[in-house]
């Protein structure tokens, strides 16, 4: 965070005077209050939400943003298609949740692992994964960890290292496809990629990944795979269909489901964004379940919405002030043509970075510096290669953390929303390990690909 500051303050170079001293002293007092902010949020002094809301409401005060910084302008304001595509989606499970649907399916991996902890995470972690790359990896989450919390509570193990395994494995499959995970959408847009090149150029390292992921998974969460034989056989014993409360709510839901399904798989057919399918299925979903209001936003996670909109205010803030984007500029002029060293710096250093800022406004400012850079390059053997480097840079960086990638937030909400809090440094903890290993696999590919020959 300190070479942050002193990148800020290299790159303000406006005449000297008072304009000057007060463009330095915002950009100083803006780092301070994001370090400060995430500091508090590591160390767990405040709730979360409130250090967010506090930091953001500081920025403002600081005057590093504003209301049209903060609300409405591109690169800076709260992404609101995230956020309501989140919404959208706690929606549509809070009511697939009255059906039971999730008690069907966590009987049923249960029963199909025969009740052995590990076996059922790799299950969850691999459908996870797959699911991941087809669809938005906020969207599985929030479908897939409602089923892992009555998996473990059927088996009657903590449910925490599942949790964490399901977002970690989430972050790594949605890394292979352009509309998996939130930034390749962001990188896919401005470097003009299409699905089949994510497909091409990722999906290949994601499988070796994923495979090193579930190898150290074993030794990881190996704390939560306690195997109760009598547990297990009292689930094999159990007859999931019974766990169905109302079919016809059930197909009605899955219907619709079905439906934000191929708008996110196929959005040039439906000409709309992710958010907008996503609240058109709520509101679709809302009518014909005839479900009561307060039922299905009882399911909503507020606290991580919130969560979301405090952090986007702060890291606008910092783009606002110069600070992230003269990080970047200052490393594409230290590379200059040399483009593994290039590739090698966005890698690594938006793996860092990811770590410690959301991925997704990130991603948003860095993008179009490596723009510039491929453009510069004119077609030059090894720039188109650097595209792949932030994506996966940012995607897997945002293992390491717990405020790395939305979806990290997202299944921390809904673990502590069903009383398994998740602390920082314990996500933490497991997150460093996951992505310096799959980063450190992805550096070798990046070479042998694109470089060495």
């Amino acid at each position: 965070m300190i070479s942050l500051t002193a990148a800020a303050l290299v790159a303000t170079e406006t005449a000297p005077g008072s304009e000057h001293s007060a463009s330095t002293l915002v950009t100083v007092l803006a780092v301070a209050v994001f370090v400060g902010t995430y500091v508090v949020i590591a160390t767990e002094w405040v709730h979360r939400v409130a250090a967010a809301l506090g930091g953001a409401a500081l920025m403002v005060v600081i005057g590093a943003t504003d209301a049209n910084t903060a609300f409405f302008a591109e690169e800076t304001a709260i992404d609101w298609n995230v956020i309501l595509l989140l919404l959208g989606m706690m929606i549509i499970v809070g009511i697939l949740k009255q059906t039971g649907l999730f008690e069907y399916l966590a009987i049923w991996a249960a029963k199909r692992a025969r009740g052995r902890p590990f076996a059922i995470l790799v299950m969850l972690c691999t459908i996870t994964a797959v699911a991941s790359a087809l669809l938005p990896n906020v969207t599985t989450v929030m479908l897939v960890a409602p089923v892992t919390l009555l998996v473990c509570d059927r088996l009657r193990v903590r449910p925490e290292g599942f949790l964490i395994a399901l977002v970690m494995a989430s972050n790594i499959g949605g890394t292979a496809t352009l509309i998996g995970d939130p930034p390749n959408l962001i990188i896919a847009s401005r470097g003009d990629l299409s699905f089949n090149d994510f497909l091409i150029n990722l999906t290949p390292l994601i499988v070796i990944a994923f495979l090193a992921f579930v190898l150290l998974s074993r030794w990881l969460f190996r704390r939560s795979f306690t195997y109760d034989p009598e547990r297990a056989e009292a689930v094999m014993r159990i007859d999931e269909r019974r766990a169905i409360r109302d079919p016809p709510l059930l197909r009605r839901s899955l219907t619709v489901l079905a439906l934000v399904m191929l708008g996110f798989v196929f959005p040039s057919a439906v000409g709309l964004e992710p958010s907008l399918v996503a609240l058109l299925g709520a509101g679709l979903l809302v009518m014909v379940s005839r479900t009561a209001t307060a039922e299905y936003l009882e399911e909503v996670e507020w606290p991580t919405l919130v969560f979301f909109m405090g952090l986007f205010v702060m890291v606008g803030a910092l783009v606002n002030v110069g600070v992230i984007g003269s990080v970047g500029e200052a490393a594409i002029d230290a590379v200059g043509d040399n483009y593994l060293l290039a590739a090698t710096g966005l890698l690594f250093g938006s793996a860092a970075l990811s770590a410690i800022v959301d991925n997704i406004p990130y991603v948003a400012t860095v993008a179009p510096l490596v723009n510039d850079l491929v453009d510069a390059a004119e077609g030059a053997a090894g720039a188109q290669a650097l595209w792949w480097a932030l994506a996966l840079g940012a995607d897997l960086g945002g293992n390491a953390t717990a405020v790395g990638a939305s979806a990290n937030v997202v299944v921390l909400g809904i673990a502590e929303r069903n009383g398994y809090p998740i602390s920082f440094w314990r996500f933490t903890r497991y997150g460093i390990v996951v992505a310096a290993v799959t980063v450190a696999l992805a550096w070798p590919y990046l070479y042998l690909r694109y470089y060495a020959f």
